[in-house]
């Protein structure tokens, strides 16, 4: 777990407590993995499928996928908003399964031990008539029920006339049975997530009451639990918080390991553009080097970009706002002259069209 933890650092900056519980449910399903493979059964094993929760932007698709890779497992990401009950137009959550197989070459064995992602889960919650999703978000849930425990899909989609025809031709042309193959979940590793959007406050009037009511022993004070922050308060999340929200007891009972991912500041902002390798600035390094055109990245100069994408609060993904923002006249002016280097500074990013001008005026 703690290797696993290390090799996400060189991507994901921050999220300790998130890297720590990926690290422990990921290691853990990889040596079942490896025990079941050599035959060591395990009768009673249940499944530590991961509910991850935290505002947009913060890593946690790319700490899953960068995890997934790690431990060389098919991985499948998907978002929960696609998926429709059954009998509605929309896709079926089964598909995630076929994705899988896909994903690992038609090997239906090395599917049967992959990874399913699923986004934006807290759209599927249902909160009542003119709020949340419509009833179809508790169909969907109801759906994702039989997969992420122990439940056997078709390989061919019952709604794919034409790949049901080839199958029972092909099964006719064999031994003579049209029995579909399937493929078992029991031993698929799910992991879910979503932003949770206004659930901190229902957590914090939760706290509050139990805080004032002297009914159960609560180590916060009521003006302590008044100053938590969003962070704070997801880290206090509770089963009933996520039922109160609208996902079903049933559904939430499925997802046993849950941990918060905190915001981004700019100090994070910063560390993401500086330290990781997967950062923004070396898809910007590229893309002036395919025109013979280096660019330098001043601390200064990522700084003014990471206070400038805080400022969007929608985590990381504010730096590619900016980043294209301050960048967009430089990227299309530049190519087509003669000046062959620059560098990203604070005025720059304060001012990128008066810093163009300068530049051309330079013409190096």
């Amino acid at each position: 777990p703690r290797e696993i933890a290390r090799h996400l650092d060189r991507f994901v900056i921050g999220q300790t407590e998130a890297k720590k519980v990926l690290g422990v449910a990921l290691c853990d399903h990889f040596q079942h993995v490896r025990m079941t493979q050599e035959g060591v059964d395990a009768p009673f094993y249940q499944k530590q499928n991961v509910l991850l929760l935290g505002p947009t932007g913060v890593g946690k698709t790319h700490l899953i996928r960068s995890a997934a890779e790690l431990i060389g497992v098919p991985f499948v990401k998907a978002d929960a908003t696609k998926f429709s009950e059954t009998g509605y137009v929309g896709g079926d959550v089964d598909d995630l399964v076929r994705d899988l197989v896909r994903k690992a070459g038609g090997n239906v064995k090395q599917a049967e031990h992959g990874i399913i992602y699923l986004d934006e889960v807290d759209k599927l919650a249902t909160r009542g008539e003119g709020g949340g999703r419509d009833v179809s978000g508790r169909g969907v849930q109801t759906n994702l029920l039989k997969l992420m425990e122990d439940g056997d899909v078709p390989l061919v989609s019952p709604n794919d006339m034409n790949a049901q025809i080839q199958n029972a031709m092909t099964a006719m042309r064999g031994n003579g049975s049209a029995q579909p193959e399937t493929i078992n979940t029991r031993h698929i590793l799910f992991i879910v997530s979503g932003a949770f959007a206004g659930m901190d406050q229902s957590i914090r009037s939760r706290m509050l009451t139990a805080a004032t009511s002297g009914a159960v022993d609560v180590p916060s004070s009521a003006s302590k639990v008044s100053r938590l922050s969003t962070d704070e308060l997801f880290a206090e999340a509770m089963t009933s918080d996520f039922i109160q929200y609208g996902l079903e007891p049933e559904f939430v009972g499925r997802l046993p390991v849950r941990v918060a991912c905190h915001g981004l500041d700019a100090n994070d902002l910063f560390n993401v553009l500086r330290r990781s390798e997967s950062s923004l600035i070396r898809q910007y390094e590229r893309a002036f080097s395919a025109y013979g055109i280096e660019v330098g990245f001043t601390d200064a100069g990522l700084r003014s970009l990471a206070r400038m994408a805080s400022q969007e609060n929608t985590g990381a993904r504010g730096l590619m706002t900016v980043c294209e923002r301050v960048f967009r006249d430089l990227k299309f002016s530049l190519p087509s002259s003669k000046v062959r280097k620059f560098e990203v500074t604070p005025e720059l990013v304060a001012d990128p069209r008066g810093t163009l001008r300068e530049l051309l005026k330079g013409g190096r």
